[in-house]
């Protein structure tokens, strides 16, 4: 170790495995910024559920060991590689990527993973802009190339991806509908720019939602977990109509015949495929929606760095995901 180094707490992965695999060092070396690198003092750090594919080892992107998970930190500037102009220290910031990772009290981010943070939004919600929003702004409009005046069901609407679509659909003049599993998720769902909310854990609610939007269908669905609903979704689709899968657990019987008849499509996302322009297009919307007001994430459970193996249990197992899961790192 460098004389002088400064050191930090930081979580570290050794081995894939499962969340116990998580661990808390103190003596983690801060990383210094290179060319176009500024290190963030992180205040807080979204947890979303690919970090905890990858930890499992089950997911393509396999980091070489040991590393620290974490890419949607939010917190200040500490300090600035070469030739990066646009920010300086004592910044607020959120990002939507790191290098050297964000379950830390510092992280390295490169210049054009980084992004101004407004006042009006606090550290929390900065860590819960990144992949939810820029997941979501994708799926609709890059993926299901949405039009105002069609009809979006947002299958699983309460987590973080979830509650950022309704905002992003809602203030581009979509109908907006949206399934949750508990009262406070779908009075949170209807406070975020749902029109009308489902109960998914009643045995009846896709007839309910057949009555609601009535013969024409949904021009879109959205869909959270699609090895349990894409079945049900084909058969809620309008002609025409796109369930975009922004997640699943595992395999599904569907019946191919129920495309047919609508010309109806099964389209996959994943936020990386974007290219560095599209999230530059991602991060102008996204920028807009933070002056304008109506982008306001909504915070879930809060863990420090001591309690991350609960987190990533919970945001796996827990039933009834309300608002982003965040890390809180000082």
């Amino acid at each position: 170790m460098a004389t002088g180094q400064k050191l930090m707490r930081a979580i570290r992965v050794f081995e894939f495995g499962g969340p116990e695999v998580l661990k808390l060092l103190s003596d983690v070396a801060v990383p210094i910024p290179k060319d176009r690198q500024v290190l963030i003092k992180v205040h807080a750090c979204g947890v979303n559920p690919v970090e905890t594919y990858i930890r499992s080892g089950t997911h393509n992107i396999k980091p070489l060991l040991p590393y620290t998970p974490g890419s949607d930190v939010a917190g200040v500037i500490e300090a600035v590689g070469d030739n990066v102009s646009a920010f300086k220290k004592g910044d607020r910031v959120f990002t939507t990527k790191t290098i050297s990772g964000g379950y830390a009290e510092y992280a390295l981010a490169a210049d054009h993973t980084v992004y101004p943070l407004p006042e009006r939004l606090d550290f929390k919600q900065g860590a819960a802009i990144g992949i939810p929003y820029f997941t979501a702004y994708r799926a609709l409009f890059h993926r299901a190339h949405v039009k105002a005046g069609e009809t979006v069901l947002v299958h699983g609407a309460s987590g973080g991806v979830g509650l950022a679509t309704c905002q992003i659909a809602r203030a581009y003049g979509l109908k907006v509908l949206g399934t949750a599993g508990t009262e406070e998720g779908r009075n949170i769902v209807l406070q975020n720019g749902a029109h009308e909310v489902f109960n998914h854990r009643e045995v009846n609610y896709i007839d309910k939602i057949k009555k609601s939007v009535g013969e024409k269908g949904i021009n879109v669905i959205i869909e959270m977990l699609a090895n349990v609903n894409l079945s049900n979704d084909l058969n809620l689709l309008s002609r025409g109509g796109r369930v975009i899968v922004v997640g699943s657990r595992g395999p599904i019987e569907i019946n191919p015949r129920d495309t047919m008849v609508k010309e109806s499509s099964i389209i996959g996302v994943t936020l990386y495929s974007s290219t560095k322009e599209e999230f530059q297009q991602f991060a102008a919307a996204i920028q807009a929606g933070m002056e304008v007001g109506w982008l306001t994430p909504v915070i879930g459970s809060q863990y420090p760095l001591e309690k991350v193996a609960q987190a990533h249990e919970d945001i796996i197992h827990s039933s009834g995901a309300t608002g982003k899961m965040i890390l809180l790192s000082s």
